[in-house]
């Protein structure tokens, strides 16, 4: 028997849920008013993302499973990408009364899957159940600097290597072969029959369905000198204009770096890649390449092989919802 969430109570919900996400690391895990986390030296990184059916993922292309782990993989980068270690998540359902309860408790198999993968020892450690007409998923993520400064945007300088950790622009195409080849005649998504591609597609549509992106990079880039990080989630350019504002810098890229598909590469959101910058007289650390070079302000943030991007691409939910990326 599969019930839905309608037919339940609360409490029922959130037993089978926890049953699926393993013991609690902290002081006072889930189950009370609040959880209590440990913070060694005091300070907290703190983040939140919110996937909502319809602008950021399909149900006819999700499954539950893809759904937990991506929610947890895109806070985990964010915060890798302040060079802190994740702790432990918060996360919120709110879901139609028609859900399944193997549903919720896929999405709690997929949240505790990141964080085995991407973060040992981070754990859902509380949350929030209530009842919506759209299903939607909130993750707050926490970590832990571990006596290290904080890695921000801002701190990139002229003569500084570029550098990214991750792949870029596989995102982009797994949503495009959504998109293209899983929709019916009106646009509307249907289910994907992975039978019909070849090995590079399903990877290509991994990494726009379940990301894993390299979390435990982020500390490593912070312990090695990064002057300035950030996840990669709104394509390359656009997140490496980010940086060059907030840093008063231009951010030289160079496209014999990217790989093949270079415009991917540029333009592509959701690759949840680490973005950083580097003293030129330091090894890069393992796990990141060289994609350019920082330089001082000049009239444009971002160049591409000399000469200015014209910005188009990457994903920004107010431009581009009808779109369906994201």
């Amino acid at each position: 028997m599969d019930p839905t969430v309608g037919e339940l109570s609360e409490g029922r919900i959130l037993r089978r849920i926890l049953e699926r996400l393993g013991e609690s690391n902290a002081l006072v895990g889930p189950g009370d008013d609040a959880a209590v986390i440990a913070a060694a030296d005091g300070r907290v990184v703190a983040t939140v993302d919110t996937l909502v059916h319809g602008p950021d993922f399909r149900l006819a292309w999700s499954s539950a499973f893809d759904l937990g782990y991506k929610a947890a993989a895109v806070n985990l980068a964010d915060v890798a990408a302040m060079g802190a270690t994740p702790t432990a998540l918060l996360v919120a359902l709110a879901m139609p009364d028609a859900t399944r309860l193997s549903f919720v408790t896929g999405i709690a198999d997929g949240l505790r899957a990141a964080c085995r993968d991407l973060a040992p020892g981070c754990r859902v450690e509380g949350g929030d159940l209530t009842v919506s007409d759209t299903l939607t998923i909130a993750v707050t993520a926490l970590g832990a600097l571990a006596g290290r400064s904080p890695v921000l945007r801002s701190g990139a300088e002229p003569g500084d290597l570029v550098a990214v950790a991750g792949e870029l622009g596989r995102a982009a195409r797994g949503l495009d072969i959504l998109f293209e080849r899983f929709t019916d005649a009106a646009g509307h998504p249907i289910p994907v029959d992975e039978s019909l591609l070849d090995h590079a597609e399903l990877a290509d549509l991994a990494a726009q369905l379940r990301p894993s992106p390299p979390v435990w990079l982020g500390p490593e880039a912070a312990d090695a000198g990064a002057t300035a990080m950030m996840d990669v989630s709104d394509g390359l350019v656009l997140d490496a204009s980010r940086m060059a504002a907030a840093s008063g810098v231009t951010i030289a890229l160079e496209s014999a770096a990217l790989g093949s598909d270079v415009a991917s590469a540029l333009a592509g959101g959701e690759d949840h890649a680490l973005l950083a910058t580097f003293p030129a007289d330091r090894p890069l650390p393992h796990g990141f390449v060289r994609v350019g070079v920082v330089q001082a302000r000049g009239q444009d943030a971002v160049l591409v092989d000399g000469r200015a991007h014209d910005g188009r691409g990457g994903w920004d939910p107010y431009r581009d919802w009808d779109a369906g990326t994201g």
